[in-house]
């Protein structure tokens, strides 16, 4: 457990008092769910947090890749992490490696939201959230970060039925490194460059339908068989269920 709270605070938490490692544990372990403040009183952050709601057609799981792999090929950051709620959403979580204003955060999240995903909502004011791995009380599954390739698996039931073993939560965040100062710098200003020569709005075209992303070498995300999910699962001792899978 302890290993687990030092990376989610090497990425993610501010150093201040606010959140000890035994509060922490106990929402770790499901005993209590925490909101945790990702901004202090000082208007400052360094996490920031982009919900993919669920879709009746799945087009979360598909926007969600896109936005992920546009992160690294289009703006040069580092992959994010993935995580499932356990209530209706998944999510990507970005690690700056220096605080900087909500206000600049709150900028650069409107920004890739019109460059990226500007029909899906999004509330910019934001910083209180429910950090993985924890309890969702009202649908009793677990929020997770999980591994990006088996992201589809999840797309009906956004959680775990079972708690999620803290070395393999762990292993997820140990080889993710935070957006350093001048690459954060470098993807502002490519999105503000990108905004600023965006064309005038079309008129509103039909939504489109949900396609595959092409498995691409290097990028956080490619698609996984269920034998791939089933044998990583196995790999770190889980046992999985999958029913949601095999309904006709």
């Amino acid at each position: 457990m302890h290993k687990l709270i030092s990376e989610l605070r090497r990425l993610y938490l501010l150093n201040d008092q606010r959140y000890d490692d035994e509060s922490l544990g106990w929402h770790l372990s499901g005993e209590t769910t925490l909101s945790v403040d990702l901004a202090n009183a000082a208007g400052m952050t360094r996490a920031l947090v982009i919900d993919f709601h669920k879709t009746p057609n799945e087009q979360h799981w598909t926007r969600l890749c896109e936005v992920a792999n546009a992160l690294q090929t289009e703006l040069g950051l580092p992959a994010p992490a993935v995580s499932v709620s356990g209530g209706t959403s998944y999510g990507l979580w970005l690690s700056l490696a220096s605080p900087i204003p909500t206000e600049q955060a709150r900028a650069f999240l409107a920004l890739l939201h019109m460059a990226y995903f500007k029909d899906e909502q999004i509330d910019l004011n934001r910083t209180a959230v429910e950090l993985p791995p924890c309890l969702h009380h009202a649908t009793g599954l677990w929020g997770a970060f999980i591994n990006p390739g088996m992201g589809a698996s999840f797309a009906d039931e956004l959680g775990l039925e079972m708690q999620p073993p803290i070395a393999a939560q762990t292993a997820f965040l140990e080889g993710l490194q935070s957006i350093g100062d001048a690459e954060f710098a470098k993807a502002l200003n490519l999105l503000q460059q990108k905004q600023a020569a965006a064309p005038a709005p079309a008129p509103a075209a039909a939504p489109r339908a949900a396609t595959a992303i092409p498995p691409t070498e290097g990028l956080l995300l490619k698609d996984a068989t269920l034998e791939d999910i089933i044998a990583h699962l196995h790999a770190m001792n889980i046992e999985p269920t999958f029913r949601h899978l095999l309904k006709g």
